[in-house]
């Protein structure tokens, strides 16, 4: 890793990691969403496993590159690339209003996670990717103190990014000012919330506040939150990793929305 930072040769990606994406999964939802990408990088040995990324870039007027592994090694920041890695144009934020937009083309509520203090980019990408998955219509982060959709933030995402609007606002508190106005009811996990989340109806436009592992959510953020809501635990340590949390709430959704209701 450091001689990847200290090698002038790689200068040109050290402006922003945002624009490094390693992996399979990540590279080949990359290719599939059309976004400009300046060229993918690939060592001999793992074209066996890559192949239909790199027929499908070419067929998309993509420079495709074969180099040596250990050029990827210096220019890979998560330290497993699997081979391959994309050099593309920065991930367009979105705003609020584009994520209320994208719910109401799907015909559906709202429901929108917002991040409070996720530093790791892998916990940001694992709940970039559960909500994705589990039909949520976007992801809010701070500018300050989270992690920003990097390269390590893309893999853990697994390509839930050329899907799923992220909008980065100036702080959560505003945020969650701007989607109770549009209606949205926000609930915010902490281990002392009144009720737990089968307890909760999620059947309405919803916003899930998600904090760090090491403080949880922040006080002045729960203060603007309307209901207070925990995981029910049955184990000798009390708390779960964020990405975790968020997964189980946003499955719990799911399950309100359509399963209970098909």
């Amino acid at each position: 890793m450091r001689e990847r930072k200290n090698n002038p040769r790689f200068e040109e990606y050290r402006s922003s990691d945002e624009n490094i994406f390693e992996g399979k999964n990540a590279v080949w939802e990359l290719v599939r969403s059309g976004r400009e990408i300046e060229k993918i990088m690939f060592s001999k040995g793992s074209i066996g496993s890559i192949g239909h990324i790199l027929a499908k870039a070419r067929e998309n007027g993509i420079v495709t590159q074969e180099c040596d592994k250990r050029k990827l090694d210096q220019m890979s920041i998560t330290g497993s690339h699997q081979g391959i890695i994309a050099v593309a144009s920065t991930i367009e934020y979105k705003d609020i209003d584009d994520i209320l937009e994208y719910a109401a083309s799907r015909g559906e509520k709202p429901v929108v996670v917002l991040c409070d203090g996720i530093t790791d980019p892998h916990n940001l990408g694992a709940i970039i990717r559960s909500a994705e998955v589990s039909g949520a219509h976007g992801v809010i982060i701070p500018k300050r103190r989270s992690a920003s959709v990097n390269a390590a933030c893309a893999k853990a995402a697994a390509g839930a990014l050329e899907y799923l609007p992220i909008a980065k606002v100036s702080n959560i508190s505003s945020a969650i000012d701007t989607l109770q106005k549009n209606g949205v009811f926000i609930f915010a996990a902490d281990m002392d919330g009144e009720k737990n989340i089968y307890e909760t109806d999620f059947s309405v436009p919803c916003g899930i506040v998600i904090g760090s592992e090491g403080n949880g959510v922040s006080h002045l953020v729960k203060e603007k939150c309307d209901q207070i809501i925990n995981i029910p635990q049955r184990g000798n340590i009390n708390s779960l990793n964020a990405s975790n949390a968020a997964a189980i709430m946003l499955y719990e959704v799911l399950h309100q929305r359509y399963i209970l209701n098909k």
